[in-house]
Parts: C-alpha cells; structure tokens; sequence
C-alpha cells in the first residue's frame, strides 16, 4: 500500500454518494487534504503517519450546518417563549447593536467546539463582525462558509450601507484562495432590506461568483409585511427583482404556495431547512417533502442558539425526520436516508460545495467524522442510517477529520483549549446580563 498520511478503519462507511454505498468493515486512505482510498479494510501493513481505529463504529462524512449565526452561542436562552418579531425586535436587535468584534470571536470558537463535538465539520454563517467568525472558524479548523449581513440600517460593524458592501468586498479579499473559509454577500432578509438592497446585493453575487444567502418567507409576519408593502409573496418580491437563480439560498423558506415552490424550483433556488428554529418560534412548518418532490436542493440548519438552543444536527436530524412524518400523517415521509443526505451531501449541494465534500468519494476533500456505536443508545444496530437520524446524538461523535487535519479524537477537541473558550463565554455573558437589564 502507498504511504498516506491517516488512514481510519475497522468500521462501517457509510459514504452518502449517489448510491449510499455502504461499505461494511471499511478503510479510508487520507493524503494531505483529500481522500485518495475508499474500500474494504487492508490488512497489508502501512506506512501511514496515522491510523484511526474505529473500533466497529460508523464512518460518515462530516455534517453539514448550512445555516446558523454562531455568536448567538452566547445568547442561548436569553429571549425564549417570545414570538419572532418580539424577539427579534424588543431582544436580539438591540443586544446586538452593543456588540463588539471580540465578543464575535468568543461566541464563534464556543459554536465551533459544540458543532466539532457533536459532528459539525462545515456551518454557513450570517451575522455581524464575519471576519472574526472567519478567524475564529479558521483557529478551529472548521469548514465556513461566511457573510456579512447586511440591512437597511446602521450596523454596529460597518456603520452605513455602503460601508457594508465595502466590507463584503474586503471579506472576499482577505480570504480568497483559502482552504477553509469562503465567503457570500448575505442581505438579512426582504423586510429589514430595501429592493435597491437586494437588487444591488444580487449584482455583487454574480459579479463575484458567490452564493447570495437570504432569509425567505420564516413567519407569517413577514409574509404579511412583503404583501401589503409589494402586493407579492416574498418569493413573487424576489422574482420581480430578478434575484431567483441556482446562485440563491433561501434560509427557511417556510410559508410557501404552489406558485413559490414552483418557482423555486425552475430556477434551482437552494433551500436550508431549520427545523427546530422554526418550530420554537412557532414559525411553521417549511413544506419541504413538496420541494423534494419538485427536485429543489434542500440542505439542514440549526439556525443560531438563540432560537434552538444546540447546535447539535443530529437532533435536527430527528426532530426534520419526526415533525414532518407527523404533518404529513405518513411514516414514510422523510425516511432517514433522505434527511442524512440533508445533513451531508445535500448539504453541500445546497451551499455549493458538493465537488469538495459532503461523501467519502476519492478525490474529495477529509471531512469525516466516526460514530461510536457501542453505547447502550446504539445497541444492537439494523440499519446504520436509520441509527443516525433516530437514536444517535452529537457526542456519540468520537473523531472528526476536516481538510484532511485531525480536529478531534476521543472526544478531545485538539484545535481549541475548550475550558478557556468556555471560561471566555461566560465573561461575555456578564455583559449581556447588563444590556439586558440596562434595556
């Protein structure tokens, strides 16, 4: 065997490419960044720098978060049982308006150690300060793709709009080329952004090749706002400015008719999922399985802590599986391989990132995570996908590989120091307490 660099065996792959080929007592050769073996376990002796045992476990690729707001690890619990737009607008808005770039960078290393820890290797971020969510991401040898979020309004960061785009600019300066962190322009959403927004938004996109991401249709406050202002649905305001194309991701996506769904999927809009955010709220319930129906890309998000809580997707997993089986009155609705495709390659496709990772194909980048399977939770074991999506939790993950770099094993992050990021979130809560309490 030629010599790579880590080589994991002794377990299940569960490689999630186009035929969900599973490979039972499986090994994976791992050169520099990229994944140069898939096959059954070689007994010849190897020369590799590393070797994963994973003691009968499951070897999946990394999961995909394709949509959160990171630094809201530090607001988890602070506004729950409120209605959107009141948390939104009497909580969440103005805390942010007193944040500062290191309280980003704290927030962000917190969300990385708990997506790392329960089998996050990429997470898609929009919120404020984004270069330090992108350093942060970076120290912690996560897959990010980053925006800065942009609205009508002063933004505690980049101050006045044109100032925004100019950050956008020199976000995608900084970090082009990088093999980890990519960069989108990310307008918040159709009513906290003017059409000229979004219009001019959507001509940066295209300009520079980049993903343009946007929250669509969450509420049914929105729906109404987007309708009295512009006598549309949020998608039909989309349509009309010319924004609907396969280089849009529409987070949320929730209150959708015949006509947006049909729309969405002519021309290739992606969608990301969130579950759990969406149910918290009392948002709704995004129509997914008939966007699935009509071939329209969706991945799975969390959304921020502030609103779910975790950043744990293998409970999104269950709970996307259960929630719409129980809309729909139909077991077989959103059947475990469809969500586990979600959460990986799907995922990826719906970021644009499916040439480099979402399944253990050679030739892809090493973004893998093993499942450790000898826990009571986990025993005995029929199927390995329906395990994931319906009995499995985040920290049953025991290793994680992102670009080809070993980020965690045995349940160590080996990239963070995880009592002084946590010891720095809670010094940053203090001050939360205090703008809360202060109004």
């Amino acid at each position: 065997m030629a010599p790579c660099d880590i080589i994991i065996r002794n377990g299940t792959i569960l490689t999630m490419d186009g035929n969900n080929s599973v490979v039972e007592d499986g090994q994976l050769s791992i050169t520099g960044d990229t994944i140069v073996r898939v096959g059954p376990r070689d007994n010849e002796a190897s020369d590799s720098k590393m070797t994963i045992d994973a003691e009968g476990g499951l070897i999946l690729p990394g999961l995909i978060n394709g949509h959160t707001h990171a630094a809201m690890s530090l607001f988890r619990g602070l506004a729950d049982d409120l209605p959107l737009m009141e948390w939104w607008n009497h909580y969440i808005f103005p805390v942010e308006q007193r944040m500062d770039a290191a309280f980003v960078y704290s927030g962000t290393l917190l969300a990385c150690a708990e997506m790392i820890l329960s089998g996050a290797t990429t997470f898609c971020d929009m919120y404020l300060f984004e270069d330090q969510v992108a350093e942060a991401a970076a120290k912690a040898g996560m897959r990010c793709l980053a925006g800065e979020v942009l609205y009508d309004f002063t933004s505690p960061n980049y101050g006045d709009l044109e100032s925004g785009f100019a950050y956008t600019e020199s976000l995608m300066r900084k970090w082009e080329g990088h093999p980890l962190i990519s960069i989108a322009v990310e307008p918040h959403s159709l009513f906290t952004c003017s059409p000229d927004l979004l219009v001019r938004a959507n001509e940066m996109a295209l300009a520079y090749h980049r993903p343009l991401i946007i929250h669509v249709a969450e509420s049914l406050s929105e729906i109404s706002q987007i309708q009295e202002r512009y006598g549309k649905t949020p998608v039909g305001h989309l349509d009309s400015l010319g924004l609907l194309g396969p280089h849009l991701i529409a987070d949320h996506a929730v209150h959708l008719n015949t006509r947006d769904m049909d729309q969405i999927a002519d021309h290739g809009v992606r969608v990301i999922h969130n579950p759990e955010s969406n149910m918290k709220l009392a948002s709704g319930i995004a129509p997914v399985p008939d966007l699935l129906a009509r071939g329209v890309t969706v991945g799975l998000g969390t959304d921020g802590c502030a609103s779910n809580n975790n950043l744990d997707l293998f409970t999104e997993m269950d709970m996307a599986a259960k929630l719409h089986k129980a809309r729909a009155m139909d077991p077989t609705v959103m059947d475990a391989v469809t969500v586990l495709r979600m959460a990986t390659i799907e995922g990826a496709r719906a970021l644009g990132l499916q040439d480099a990772i979402g399944s253990i194909e050679t030739g892809k980048k090493a973004d893998i995570i093993i499942v450790d399977t000898n826990r009571p939770h986990l025993t005995p074991m029929y199927n390995p996908f329906s395990h994931l999506v319906y009995a499995a939790r985040g920290d049953d993950v025991s290793h994680a590989v992102i670009n080809g770099r070993l980020v965690m094993a045995n349940r160590k992050l080996l990239t963070l120091d995880l009592d002084a990021v946590m010891q720095q979130a809670r010094e940053k809560s203090m001050a939360v307490r205090k703008w809360v309490s202060n109004g």
